[in-house]
Order: structure tokens, then sequence, then C-alpha cells
């Protein structure tokens, strides 16, 4: 009843009504704490200064939500597979927690309009909906509590912005697809990965970069915020075929033409 009486008063008047309206339109409930909210919406390239010369951003509770996202996903795919083993379950779980799966959820449901960002469209550019996703589930545990996050994720938005049939379909580990198509067809295979804080990110953000050698020759590239990522979209980009040039690739071809006789 307090909170059916509140919901115009909160919407419509005060400093904060329209971070209120955000929240209750997205999410379709009232905040207690609305600077939690606030600040999940903030991305690092964004940071507020403090006087005392710290920076407040979504950041602890982009890692405090990551874990709530793994913890929620588990419980729903526990419930939702009974029949399937636990491999099934993780590369599942996998799938719906990955930084694609979670932008995709974020720009449908239309909170990438909302996030604060001075992002210059390099590469975290492409992670940031997906960070401030998880900022808010951290948020809404905070605020909310689990049971509620629990309800929130599995009826209102995995019910409507996640399709997991196409998910079961989709191929996200490349890198283990790549490997065991090498091993197979007797190439060999290695992954050269290095680490530099890329300058046109806000703070110096550290960036790894991959490329993937099949004998010897470099057939992909890729780039990520950790070197598993990196390394799996090095291998992507080896299955689209945008990381092999017409030089390499004919060398391959050769080398493949020649353990066929």
């Amino acid at each position: 009843m307090i909170d059916f009486l509140l919901r115009p008063l909160k919407r419509n008047f005060g400093r904060d009504k329209t971070y209120y309206r955000i929240i209750d339109d997205l999410f379709g409930f009232i905040p207690h704490n609305i600077e939690l909210y606030k600040l999940a919406l903030i991305h690092k390239s964004a940071s507020l200064i403090l006087d005392d010369g710290r920076q407040i951003n979504n950041e602890r509770l982009e890692y405090l939500g990551d874990a709530v996202i793994e913890a929620v996903t588990s419980d729903y795919l526990y419930i939702e597979f009974p029949d399937e083993q636990e491999g099934f379950m993780t590369q599942m779980r996998s799938k719906i927690v990955s930084r694609q799966s979670l932008n995709g959820i974020a720009e449908r449901m239309g909170l990438s309009q909302h996030i604060i960002s001075h992002s210059n469209g390099s590469f975290t550019q492409k992670h940031i909906y997906g960070d401030a996703f998880e900022a808010m589930m951290g948020a809404i545990y905070l605020d909310q509590g689990y049971e509620f996050v629990n309800r929130l994720l599995i009826n209102h938005i995995y019910c409507h912005y996640l399709d997991l049939d196409d998910l079961s379909e989709s191929e996200t580990d490349f890198k283990s697809r790549l490997i065991e198509w090498c091993q197979k067809n007797h190439h060999t295979i290695s992954f050269r990965t290095s680490q530099s804080h890329d300058p046109a990110v806000h703070g110096g953000r550290l960036i790894f970069r991959s490329t993937v050698c099949i004998d010897g020759l470099e057939t992909g590239h890729g780039s990520g915020e950790s070197k598993k990522a990196a390394e799996q979209e090095a291998a992507r980009s080896v299955s689209r075929g945008g990381g092999v040039s017409d030089e390499a690739c004919a060398t391959l071809l050769d080398k493949v033409d020649r353990l066929a006789e």
C-alpha cells in the first residue's frame, strides 16, 4: 500500500524523479535507496571525483552483480532443465552470463540509453552495457535482497529478453572448437597473448590482445578485457575468416592438400 502511494510521488516530484522513473519503467518497482542505482549507471570513463581524490563509478557494483547473476542463473538452469547434466548447464550458464548476452539484454530492455559514459567508441565501448546491467543487479541485490533479484531476473528479464533455444544452439567456445579441429586435422595451434594499457580509455584500462597461429601462420586476432576473452575473440575471427590473409590462407590450404595425399 505504501509503495502504491509513493510511486506517483517519487516518479513526479523531487530532484531524483528521473532516476525513479528509469528504474520503475525498466524493472517495475520503486527503489528504497536511489543512490545505488544512480551509481550503477556511471561507467568508469565518467567517474565522479570526490574531494579526497577518490573516483566513484559502477565497478564495485558490477563486481557484486556478476556474482549475483551467476548464482541466480545457476538456480534458474537447475530448475529449467531437470534432466540435463552438469556440463550442459555449465555451458548454458556461460552463454547467458557472457558479455555478449548481457550487452544484448541491456540494449533490448533499454538500459543502454541511460548509461553515463565518456567512452569514445574504443573496444571497451562494446562492454559498458553489460557492465551496467551487472552493476544494476548488484544495486537491486543490496537494495531489495537476493530473493527479489532472483524473481526479477527469472520472471521479468530472462522471460522477456532471453531466448534459451537460440542460446542452446549458439556456439561461444570458439577456442575449444578450433583446438579440436586442429587436433583432428593434424595442425599445430598456439595463442600469443599480451597485455597493455589502452591510452584511449579513461584511466588506461588494461586490454589483452591475442593472435592465434595455425602451423605457424597468423590466422586470427582478438582483443578483450581478459586473456580468456581475447583468445576467444581471436579464435572467433578465424571462424569468420576475417583474420586470415590471402597468402596465409593459400599456404594453409596447401598444407591441408599435402596431408590429404
